[in-house]
């Protein structure tokens, strides 16, 4: 049986707070490629503002390996 995934916030692959890294992770996707989205969103609606600040807050760090 596969573990299961989780998301959490990075500790090695992150700008700000590890959101997008931890996004890009559990997606098995680009980080710039989240960063970009997120940006392009701030520029569009600005609601991925409140979203990075209530994720950076709700989602876990990354546990020590």
């Amino acid at each position: 049986m596969e573990p299961s995934k989780r998301l959490y916030r990075s500790r090695t692959d992150r700008v700000i707070a590890g959101v997008c890294g931890g996004i890009a992770r559990y997606f098995n996707i680009d980080p710039t490629l989240v960063r970009l989205l997120f940006v392009l969103g701030l520029f569009l609606n600005g609601g991925t503002f409140w979203a990075y600040i209530i994720m950076m807050i709700v989602i876990p760090e990354e546990p020590v390996a």
